[in-house]
């Protein structure tokens, strides 16, 4: 390492295509990009002499794009992918026949869960990913602090909202009531996860959000003060809504109003709110949302695997909604590929609207730049001086690449691919294309005891521990750390 030069800066040199993503689409090839204390310094083509660093990643044979950006996941959902008695249900009767299983969730289950779906969506692209989590069982009131915990340990941007659920069935809603809490223990605890975790500062690794779970699911009550509490701490606003006909039916029987406007009779209707699936809206509603900078949460698998719907993303985007990509809870997708998400994304509206219904940049742009929007930054999306060092690194080299003559038409129309390099914040998470924060072996073997023990009842229960950490060598070799002293949380033998 040259004398001076500061240790933790990185430099990515000789980059075959650097896909910028500001309002130009600037592609360049032959470029670099120069890191610092987690902020992107400077980008120059191969022209310009570049700063020395402490590290060097050759970029000859990489695409470099911002950081994918996830706007919508349930990650307590991995635990029951392709559950064999829901594979083949829609929307209602698919939470009808998990929620049961949910049920059983506890602090290990959800910590677990966090982790695989985290170690997926990094390994496919993913720096920033926000979570809906509003499954609370009877006594489990620090699901959310797991799933925290499990972002801090992993390296990755985290948007967390903390969800809730207060109709249960014998109020009429569709969750049994095991799983919903009374309002007041609700807005109690959003108040004291905001307290405990938001981060407002610029950089931010942690900001909180507040997100009833559904209109079939919530009173209008909770879906008002939600958006008080909300606006007094200075929170974004998130949940489901606009996702099947049967929430369209729900919502005229039961209120004689419509989706959208019950949630604007709750004070919702704002740039602080972004809404997962936005599949029926009618022709006066689109405007409305895009005149009110209110974003969407595009989740074309889910609605494609649950028969939802298709969401009018050209008319959302064309209105002035920010639209954003979410994997969606993995047993509605079954995945946490963001890079497969946008190339659904594509084939959909394509499949729907027609050939040129959404461009490829205009995927990649929904990934990043306006998955960044709906969640109210401004300091990540793209790849420009000043903003945060979030970039992921897909190597040309890819035997499913072979052949493609344009590398950004490629990582969206070829076959979605690992991540060759990742970095979060200035820090390489994903090199190689493997984990370099934690142990993913480990992370999988927790993962499938936890699923084991929620599909099946009556295991023997696991207690918290944390999970084991990856070192890595200055040769590149990953070692394992020694484990993590007892604490209050440690696996009871």
């Amino acid at each position: 390492m040259p004398a001076g030069t500061d240790p933790a800066s990185l430099l990515i040199r000789d980059i075959h295509t650097l896909v910028v993503m500001d309002e130009q689409n600037t592609v360049l090839h032959g470029a670099w990009v120069f890191v610092q204390n987690g902020v992107l310094q400077q980008i120059g083509a191969h022209s310009a002499k570049s700063p020395k660093a402490g590290r060097t990643i050759d970029g000859r044979h990489a695409v470099v794009i911002p950081g994918l950006i996830n706007t919508h996941h349930h990650l307590y959902q991995t635990l029951t992918r392709a559950y064999a008695p829901a594979a083949d249900a829609e929307l209602f009767d698919w939470l009808r026949t998990l929620y049961p299983i949910w049920a059983r969730l506890d602090e290990e289950a959800v910590y677990a869960a966090a982790l695989a779906g985290m170690a997926e969506l990094l390994l496919s692209g993913c720096t920033t990913t926000s979570d809906h989590h509003y499954v609370f069982p009877r006594g489990q009131s620090r699901l959310i602090d797991a799933e925290i915990r499990a972002a801090r340990r992993i390296g990755i941007r985290f948007h967390p909202t903390r969800g809730s659920m207060s109709m249960g069935r014998s109020r009429g809603g569709l969750p049994p009531d095991s799983v919903v809490e009374s309002e007041d223990r609700i807005l109690e605890d959003c108040e004291r996860v905001i307290a405990k975790y938001h981060d407002a500062s610029p950089g931010s690794m942690l900001r909180v959000g507040l997100a009833p779970c559904s209109p079939f699911s919530v009173s209008r009550r909770l879906l008002r003060e939600s958006a008080e509490l909300a606006s007094r701490c200075g929170v974004r606003l998130h949940t489901h809504l606009a996702e099947t006909r049967d929430e369209e039916l729900f919502c005229l029987r039961r209120y004689g109003r419509r989706p959208l406007e019950l949630l604007a009779g709750a004070g919702w209707l704002h740039a602080n709110t972004w809404l997962a699936h936005g599949i029926y809206f009618d022709a006066r509603e689109i405007p409305r949302l895009g005149r009110a900078g209110v974003g969407i949460a595009h989740c074309p698998t889910s609605n494609m695997r649950l028969g939802s719907g298709s969401a009018p993303v050209p008319a959302l985007r064309r209105a002035g909604c920010p639209v954003g990509l979410g994997v969606d809870g993995s047993a509605s997708n079954d995945s946490s590929h963001l890079l497969a998400e946008a190339r659904q994304a594509i084939l959909l509206q394509r499949l729907a609207r027609g050939a040129s219904a959404l461009r490829v940049r205009d995927a990649l742009r929904m990934a990043t730049v306006e998955g960044a929007r709906c969640l109210g930054r401004d300091d990540i999306g793209t790849l420009e001086a000043g903003k945060r060092a979030d970039l992921a690194m897909f190597d040309l080299r890819d035997v499913g690449y072979s052949g493609a003559g344009d590398a950004v038409s490629a990582l969206l129309l070829c076959a979605p691919t690992r991540v060759a390099a990742l970095i979060v914040e200035g820090r390489v998470v994903v090199e190689g294309g493997e984990l370099r924060t934690l142990s993913l072996d480990r992370i999988v073997a927790r993962h499938g005891r936890a699923s084991r023990r929620i599909l099946s009842p009556g295991s023997a229960s696991i207690v918290f521990a944390p999970c084991t950490p990856v070192r890595t060598s200055s040769e590149g070799e990953s070692a394992a750390v020694p484990k993590v002293p007892p604490g209050p949380f440690r696996r009871q033998g």
